[in-house]
């Protein structure tokens, strides 16, 4: 895998051990937080580790390259999901590590098509579409627990036991909440995860208003489609690709959002299960995110018992959509770091206690 240097510095990559002690830290520029910071001068500033040897004896470079490229669309149901029948797409070597991709409320599995194809270059990736949102259906009641329910059909419709889970803002917090009743996750990267309750409720309310709306032709639909919260960084090519593909014509002909609204009905998930996650844990915060402080991620990052925090300079929520390639680097350099293939049952879990001691 080759080094990256990145276009914009990460601010800050802080393990929970060093929380109180740490300087602010600015890869790959000076800053006078960290004058003397070795890592402020290193080259390149983030170095990626290679794949663990038994995961990279498994194919050859040209193999990988070519089924990152390929893509594999799914639709299934299970008897789990009462009749509700769920799209994913899956990218890479089926012999490779298992990372699953879970977008935000209101998205779909597209908001990952800037980063899943890097990915799948070393791991076998699954984005799923949640029920009311995408390409899965869209049924009439939408339950507390319905996500947690759609990942774990995913994961048992596919046969994995050994996964990692990338999530993003609501699909975040699905996967803290599976990790924390699922041991056999062997990483964790959550992005751009709020626990602030006021703001997340501001936003519920704004996007549901915004996306129950319908549009007389679909390049309306398109011309209309925003991000929210306000993404200023994200190019108006990734717009129009995420609005072309979230858009459904109704019978009568007009076009809407493939987004179910009444999901901001719901109320929010538990927080209180962060202690139960054992899997070594990324958090990734956008510099001027206006959902999550970075108190709050300090916070969670505290509660987690084998965890770091990455600061993503210059971007707000949607970091992913904005950033690309530093959240490629930053979720590669972590997942490679425990990467467990199908079928290996040697993993070793970080723990606060092997962290400290």
């Amino acid at each position: 895998m080759p080094d990256f240097g990145l276009p914009g510095p990460i601010l800050r990559c802080l393990d929970r051990g060093e929380r109180r002690s740490a300087p602010l830290v600015r890869l790959g520029s000076a800053t006078q937080d960290s004058p003397a910071s070795p890592l402020r001068t290193a080259r390149p500033p983030f170095r990626l580790r290679s794949a663990p040897p038994r995961c990279a004896r498994r194919s050859a470079p040209l193999a990988r390259l070519a089924s990152a490229r390929d893509m594999e669309t799914l639709r299934f149901t299970r008897p789990e999901l009462d009749g509700v029948h769920l799209h994913a797409e899956l990218r890479g070597d089926p012999r490779s590590p298992t990372v699953v991709l879970l977008h935000g409320g209101g998205a779909n599995l597209h908001w990952w098509d800037e980063i899943a194809p890097s990915l799948a270059e070393r791991f076998r990736v699954v984005c799923l579409d949640f029920r009311g949102h995408g390409d899965s259906d869209h049924p009439e009641a939408l339950v507390v627990g319905a996500f947690h329910r759609d990942l774990e059909a995913l994961v048992a419709e596919l046969g994995y036991e050994d996964i990692a889970l990338v999530g993003h803002s609501m699909g975040g917090h699905v996967a803290l909440d599976f990790a924390a009743q699922h041991p056999r996750v062997w990483g964790l990267v959550a992005i751009e995860v709020s626990f602030g309750a006021a703001a997340r409720e501001r936003r519920r309310t704004r996007l549901a208003l915004s996306l129950r709306r319908s549009y007389a032709t679909r390049d309306e639909a398109v011309a209309r489609y925003r991000l929210m919260p306000s993404t200023p960084g994200v190019s108006e090519r990734v717009r129009e690709s995420l609005a072309e593909h979230s858009i459904r014509e109704l019978p009568d002909g007009r076009f809407v959002y493939k987004f179910d609204p009444r999901w901001f009905g719901l109320p929010p998930p538990p927080y209180q299960r962060l202690d139960d996650v054992r899997c070594p844990s990324l958090l990734i915060r956008g510099e001027r995110s206006t959902l999550l402080t970075r108190e709050g991620a300090e916070s969670a990052v505290a509660k987690l018992p084998a965890a770091r925090l990455i600061e993503i300079s210059g971007a707000g929520h949607n970091v992913h959509l904005e950033r690309p390639t530093e959240v490629i680097v930053a979720v590669t350099e972590h997942l490679s770091s425990h990467a467990r293939a199908p079928g290996d049952a040697a993993i070793l879990l970080e723990t606060a206690e092997d962290r400290t001691g």
